[in-house]
Formats: structure tokens, C-alpha cells, sequence
């Protein structure tokens, strides 16, 4: 698991590549799936929850548009944090989370296989194709050239 160490002066250090990255760099290995734990350079401690959370704010400012969380949606998780027997809330998420995701991929390999055989896909597939056997048979056509199939010593024959 790569070790990210977190400076006083808020700056991130990758220790498996010994240079300092940003949090664009670890929202990339996020989407990378590559696991890796964000530590306090002076006590050890775990910071990986406040970084991707850190992430998410970055994310949710940076487009307008794209907002996954809503004033509302975010004013329930507090009064979820403020129940006396909290939801289990987290769990919740995410199997919610990967379950959504997994049918994302699904639409998404669905909807490639879908275009692969698109009238256009199958009319270049067919285009190729045809380029291949012309290519083919001018080449065996052309002077010089033996034609016929090797016979069993391996020479041509007409």
C-alpha cells in the first residue's frame, strides 16, 4: 500500500515515488483503484478519511453542476450524526455506491457493444475486410509473384 505523509505545512509526500503530490494526484489514484493510506508525518496518525473528504469538497466547488450533494442531502448527514442510535448509514452507502457503480459499468460495456455493431461499425468492418482480400489478390496477381498453393515440398504450383 503506498504511504502518503502529510507535513505540517499541509503538504502531501508520496514516499513510494519520493516527490509531493496534490490532491488532484491522489483523486487519480482513486480512480486508479490503487490503494494507499495518508499518515501524519510527525504522530502516524490515519488521515486518509479527512484527505478524501478533502477530495470530495475540491470536487463538489470545482463544477458547479456536478454537485453530488445538495444542502439538503448534506443537512441529513448531520442529523444522522446526531442521532442517539446513529443509521448504519455507511454501509449503506456503500453497497448503494458500488451497486450504482457496477450498473454503470454494465450500461457502459453494453452501450460499446451495442456501437460496435452499428450499421456504420459493421459497413468499416465490412470495408475492411473487402481492403484486405483486394490487397490480397492483387498481391498474388502481380508479375513475378508465384501463384497457386504450396504443394506438399513446399513449392508453388499453377
Amino acid at each position: 500500500m503506498r504511504v502518503i505523509r502529510k507535513y505540517a505545512n499541509r503538504r502531501l509526500y508520496d514516499t513510494q515515488q519520493s516527490r509531493y503530490v496534490t490532491l488532484e494526484d491522489l483523486r487519480r489514484l482513486v480512480l486508479d483503484e490503487e490503494p494507499f493510506r495518508v499518515e501524519d508525518a510527525k504522530s502516524g496518525e490515519d488521515l486518509t478519511r479527512t484527505i478524501l473528504l478533502s477530495i470530495i469538497i475540491e470536487q463538489e466547488q470545482a463544477d458547479g453542476e456536478a454537485e453530488v450533494f445538495s444542502n439538503d442531502l448534506l443537512a441529513q448527514f448531520i442529523r444522522v450524526y446526531d442521532m442517539a442510535q446513529p443509521l448504519p448509514l455507511a454501509r449503506y452507502l456503500e453497497q448503494g455506491t458500488q451497486l450504482m457503480l457496477e450498473q454503470q459499468r454494465r450500461m457502459q460495456d453494453q452501450w460499446q457493444q451495442a456501437m460496435r455493431h452499428s450499421p456504420m461499425e459493421l459497413m468499416r468492418e465490412m470495408a475492411e475486410e473487402n481492403m484486405k482480400f483486394w490487397q490480397q489478390a492483387i498481391g498474388q496477381a502481380q508479375p513475378g509473384k508465384p501463384q497457386g498453393k504450396p504443394d506438399k515440398n513446399g513449392d508453388k504450383s499453377s
